[in-house]
């Protein structure tokens, strides 16, 4: 007996959408002739269209599931029968030689698959069974570690992937691609780059699907980035601190510029430089986070001049909170 379109797509008829969806592309990736070796992988295919645009349809879908419920109505007379397990060329219904209210019912439910012997649905059936639809290639996700440099003057890195994804086959694997990437400047911390057409690959000679990276910037223990905004480590001099000096410093877009540390500055006090951060079309702000830096003691000169610190502020108690 032939199989139903439920049984060619392997689901149940509670089946939803989405999992008729899934077992399409499932078998769709097993016997598209183009990667199948089975002999009969063309003719297989075709089954699996027609169950596919049949049961993908709500109206269709209801229309078949009417014919699986009321078996009765078709019969086998020689002809040719289709994958649906029902008859294209005769139509009846028991009873068709009663009365003409009887008949009219027959016209009723005749008009649900189409006028003439075989019905404009069955028609339109046997014409899909001659095509195949294509469907896009899933879109593929990665991510991306840069130099917060980047973010100043853009870039173009060849970088490589290992994306999971699933052969022709349908089968899990570890996909190698090897891409140049334009990075442009003003990437945000978690903004994605979209290229197109290197995700999964399509079915049946549909689109690819796209690939997105997700912009990432290393974090060190001197320079870490949130959002716009870049957190850098400043290292200052203890007098620089107390006496509140101009210092110049080597910001990380490679510039060098002059700031002024306020008198009396202490570790992790940040100095704000407005629209300094990432050049974003609202541009962040780069902030300074200073860190006094004591020099060791090494020759008699040295720790000579700690005394004398140490005798100017006498009444300093650091650990008197």
């Amino acid at each position: 007996m032939p199989k139903s379109h439920y049984e060619v797509l392997g689901i149940n008829r509670n089946a939803t959408q989405d999992q008729i969806k899934k077992a399409y592309r499932k078998l769709a990736r097993k016997y598209h002739p183009d990667v199948s070796k089975e002999s009969d992988a063309e003719e297989k295919m075709q089954t699996i269209n027609v169950a596919y645009d049949t049961l993908s349809n709500e109206e269709k879908k209801a229309e078949y599931d009417f014919q699986l419920d009321h078996p009765e109505a078709f019969y086998q007379s020689g002809a040719q029968t289709g994958t649906d397990g029902f008859d294209n060329a005769h139509f009846y219904r028991q009873g068709f030689n009663q009365q003409h209210s009887n008949f009219s019912d027959f016209e009723d439910l005749f008009g649900r698959f189409g006028s003439g012997f075989g019905g404009g649905n069955y028609q339109y059936q046997n014409q899909q069974r001659q095509q195949q639809r294509s469907y896009k290639g899933e879109d593929q996700h990665a991510s991306l570690e840069i130099d917060p440099e980047i973010a100043y003057h853009g870039a173009t890195q060849q970088i490589t992937l290992q994306i999971p994804t699933l052969n022709a086959y349908g089968e899990p694997e570890v996909q190698r691609k090897t891409l140049q990437i334009k990075i442009p400047k003003g990437m945000k911390e978690g903004q994605h780059i979209r290229l197109s057409g290197q995700g999964q690959n399509g079915i049946n000679g549909g689109q690819n699907g796209d690939l997105y990276i997700e912009i990432h910037y290393k974090h060190t223990a001197r320079i870490r980035v949130e959002g716009a905004d870049i957190y850098y480590h400043v290292d200052i001099a203890p007098w620089e601190a107390a006496l509140g000096q101009g210092i110049e410093i080597s910001t990380p877009d490679g510039k060098k510029i002059q700031v002024n540390v306020p008198k009396n500055a202490k570790t992790g006090q940040q100095l704000r430089l407005k629209d300094k951060g990432i050049p974003s079309k609202v541009p962040g702000h780069l902030y300074l986070v200073l860190n006094v830096v004591y020099p060791t003691a090494q020759t008699e000169h040295e720790q000579q001049a700690y005394q004398a610190f140490a005798e100017a502020f006498a009444t300093f108690k650091p650990r008197n909170a």
